[in-house]
């Protein structure tokens, strides 16, 4: 069986068959997103104390903080992103 693995950044990884979506953190519903996974205990930190930028979304609902943007992750796996 082949894998393929994304490279969250500050020595972590994650493979990408794993991952629903991928969103930008800051806005009041990924905060609130933060919250639930914290009381399910699906809450996972990759940031090593940096700034979150991006939350990760699993196939198992959990969450996972990471201190890489979101197109810099699109451009690690190859995707444009077009502007609208």
């Amino acid at each position: 069986m082949n894998y393929t693995f994304i490279y969250i950044g500050l020595k972590a990884i994650i493979s990408l068959d794993k991952v629903v979506t991928i969103i930008p953190y800051g806005s009041s519903p990924s905060r609130r997103l933060k919250e639930d996974s914290r009381k399910q205990g699906k809450l996972i930190d990759a940031t090593e104390g940096r700034r979150t930028s991006s939350l990760i979304i699993t196939t198992s609902n959990h969450l996972i903080f990471c201190a890489v943007a979101p197109a810099t992750l699109a451009q690690r796996l190859g995707l444009r992103l077009k502007k609208t």
